[in-house]
């Protein structure tokens, strides 16, 4: 840094020798600057250039996942909404005025006063709920491993976290039965200590209990990719923002947190697409009051024998899903512009 380092002078990311902001948020969003250069082939290849043979044989490599993709998901997710349309007497838009007229689908009801949320809203809030608290209580352990971990220890812990994947995930899910349960863990320890009188029924059968096991459940799905960002910031940038005046805590919000962003965007979708889509775990923990959009789907095809109106309510589900990332995904943006 040299003798043209001042402390206390104000610090933002436009360090010398690193990408100023408005660079670093082509980095976020596109991947790299590897993606960045591939951008500029691309544009190269669409003036009219011709492929090279490194790019042949990447086309060639991209050719099985690209079939394995089209048969397994394209096609499947045609079928759904060829039948999302498809009634008794051939294409209908029914399915989809069922969806939003029944009130348990998305509107709810009301009843003595108050207002019961349709199970999309419910499923969405429990999804956010989920990723906040997941995300939330991720960053901080992948933020010690990360900083406070001797590097050949780094891989013993990422060992331990993974541990939960070691057992099935319905038997994780009975143990947190056991725990929530009237005559679990939590309630025989608080009645034992005396600190209440009864067993407590804000935690067992209904969305307290979804939201809680479904935060552990994922918890490993969030640390992950949190980790791998955080390990990719160096060090010596956080060592430029201290020597100019700045204390551990503004560091960490102006260099350490905008650069593990895309960690963070990753945990957040990795957590909130498959969340609002579990039905076992509602079913489960949830009881009567804790289920979700997925188990109103889940009946309407192996019980009710509905696939039209299950087809539609899925792809609801999953245009409401896209809609909310699409929102995460602007409002960040828009968050790091305006800190460039």
């Amino acid at each position: 840094m040299g003798g043209a380092v001042r402390r206390g002078r104000p610090f933002s990311l436009h360090l010398p020798g690193c990408a100023p902001e408005p660079v670093l948020l082509q980095l976020i969003f596109r991947g790299g600057p590897e993606n960045m250069a591939g951008t500029r082939t691309g544009d190269a290849m669409a003036g009219g250039a011709p492929m090279t043979a490194e790019g042949k044989r990447s086309l060639w490599l991209l050719l099985p996942p690209f079939v394995y993709a089209f048969i397994l998901m394209a096609i499947p997710l045609g079928a759904v909404v060829v039948i999302s349309f498809t009634g008794p007497d051939g294409f209908t838009l029914a399915n989809y005025s069922t969806v939003f007229t029944e009130p348990i689908n998305v509107t709810g009801i009301v009843r003595d006063g108050g207002w019961i949320p349709g199970l999309l809203p419910r499923s969405i809030f429990v999804s956010v709920a989920v990723t906040a608290a997941t995300v939330l209580l991720a960053y901080p352990v992948a933020y010690f491993i990360s900083f406070h971990v001797s590097p050949s220890r780094k891989s013993l812990w990422l060992l331990l976290i993974t541990i939960p994947f070691w057992t099935s995930y319905l038997i994780r899910i009975f143990l947190w039965k056991v725990i929530l349960g009237f005559s679990g863990v939590i309630n025989a320890s608080l009645l034992w200590l005396g600190i209440i009188s009864e067993p407590l029924t804000a935690i067992n059968y209904n969305v307290t209990a979804v939201i809680i096991t479904l935060s552990h459940a994922y918890a490993p799905f969030a640390i992950l990719p949190i980790f791998v960002a955080l390990e990719k910031i160096e060090r010596s940038l956080l060592e430029a923002g201290q020597d100019l005046g700045e204390t551990k805590f503004t560091t960490f919000l102006r260099v350490t947190l905008p650069l593990s962003v895309p960690g963070v965007v990753a945990a957040v979708l990795i957590v909130f697409i498959p969340t609002i889509g579990d039905y076992v775990t509602p079913e489960l923990v949830g009881g009567s009051g804790g289920l979700l959009i997925a188990n109103r789907i889940q009946a309407l095809f192996l019980q009710v024998n509905d696939p039209g109106l299950g087809s539609a309510l899925s792809l609801v589900t999953m245009a409401a899903v896209a809609i909310v990332a699409g929102l995460f995904m602007f409002s960040l943006r828009r968050w790091l512009r305006a800190r460039s």
